[in-house]
């Protein structure tokens, strides 16, 4: 009897559960979302852009005359002193091979330079003789004037005659000493790479070029030893407390970078670093971007205010974030991930009684990469959902996983 009335239910408690199953299975479900607050803050509309630490004043030390240089002395990052620091030494360059017309011509020319020192010697000679005869003439002129005998005329005339002869004799030594520097450079002229004249290599010389300025070698251009040409760049030296930042910007963001605009440095290595635009330049340049866009770009230089102790660890040539503030205000401020198009207008998802959401326009003013400025549509404390999903629509019921505070 009891049989009878078990099984029914059992059934109809087992349709129960399926059918309470189901339904909590089809129940809408509260969406799980973070949320923002809408407060009042400050707006920092920037200019994000990858820049790169510089020296103001490089002296870049080139050879003034061409031979050997020698291997540097110097590593990158050793401290010079201006004026006392050896950063290169030149040798002479070895002379010339001769073919075999340039050295019958070089032996030739030595030769004649050879009997034109012959040829002046006995010139000298003759004016030696020349002036011994005027002197003993004079000598028995004076003899004979004492005495009475000759005219002074003569007198005068053998006094004139002892100065010629001695102005001969100058000019005829002055000859053969330019004839004898003359065969010395005919001689030298047949000086080869392969003939050691121990003589000439003692008279040799070297050039030595010192710092121009106190600072820190930067680039060694010229390391290893080897021939080179004036003006070979050999040594770059700056001073790596003399800082300043370049960076590259679009050119329509040039524009709105104001005089003597803040700015900060990120992305050295260490704490954010405050800076000054000196600079914004009045000429653009093309550059073809990583995706291959040709961009025309305008060249900014930036002053670090921060004392050089903060920032020792940058030198030359270091990579930097640079962020120039273009403008700031004061104003209500909405999350960009809260944004979304409706139309043609921005619209937020307002948590509402219920934990449900309202969608609502609103206008936005300036904006940065994280926040906009609102200028109607919210209020002070207004919670709005971030980055909201499909599943988020309008009368839904949300769960909020977070808070965040602008």
């Amino acid at each position: 009897m009891a049989a009878t009335w078990i099984r029914p239910l059992l059934l109809t408690a087992a349709g129960l559960s399926a059918a309470a199953a189901l339904t909590w299975a089809f129940w809408p479900q509260p969406v799980p979302v973070d949320i923002a607050v809408i407060e009042p803050g400050t707006l920092e509309v920037t200019v994000d852009e990858e820049g790169m630490t510089r020296i103001q004043d490089i002296y870049a030390v080139s050879a003034p005359i061409a031979g050997t240089v020698l291997r540097s002395p110097l590593e990158v990052g050793d401290q010079v002193v201006a004026g006392e620091t050896l950063v290169a030494i030149i040798q002479p360059v070895a002379p010339a091979f001769l073919d075999a017309r340039a050295r019958r011509t070089g032996e030739a020319t030595a030769l004649a330079a050879e009997a034109a020192v012959a040829l002046a010697q006995a010139q000298v000679a003759e004016a030696r003789a020349q002036l011994a005869y005027s002197e003993s003439q004079l000598t028995r002129a004076e003899n004979l004037a004492d005495r009475g005998i000759v005219s002074e005329r003569a007198h005068e005339q053998a006094v004139m005659e002892v100065d010629t002869a001695m102005a001969k004799l100058s000019s005829a030594e002055a000859t053969l000493d330019v004839r004898r520097r003359e065969l010395d450079s005919a001689r030298a002229a047949l000086i080869g790479p392969e003939m050691e004249d121990p003589r000439v290599a003692g008279e040799s010389c070297c050039v030595s070029v010192t710092a121009p300025e106190t600072g820190e070698v930067l680039k060694i251009v010229t390391e290893s030893e080897g021939v080179v040409l004036p003006g070979t760049p050999l040594v770059e030296i700056g001073d790596p407390r003399d800082l300043e930042i370049e960076v590259d910007l679009l050119s329509s963001d040039a524009v709105r970078v104001p005089d003597q605009a803040e700015a900060r440095i990120t992305g050295w290595g260490g704490e954010p670093l405050g800076a000054t635009v000196r600079r914004v330049e009045a000429a653009g340049f093309t550059k073809v971007s990583a995706l291959g866009i040709e961009e025309q770009r305008v060249k900014a230089i930036l002053d670090i205010d921060a004392p050089p102790d903060v920032w020792t660890a940058l030198g030359h040539g270091y990579r930097v974030i640079v962020h120039i503030i273009t403008a700031r205000e004061e104003a209500l401020l909405v999350p960009l991930g809260a944004l979304f198009r409706r139309g043609e207008d921005w619209a937020v998802f307002v948590v509402g009684p219920g934990e449900r959401v309202q969608r609502r326009v609103v206008e936005i003013g300036a904006r940065n990469i994280r926040d906009a400025a609102v200028l109607s549509g919210l209020q002070a404390g207004d919670r709005v959902v971030l980055h909201p999903s499909d599943r988020v629509l309008e009368g839904v019921k949300i769960e909020i996983r977070q808070s965040e505070d602008l």
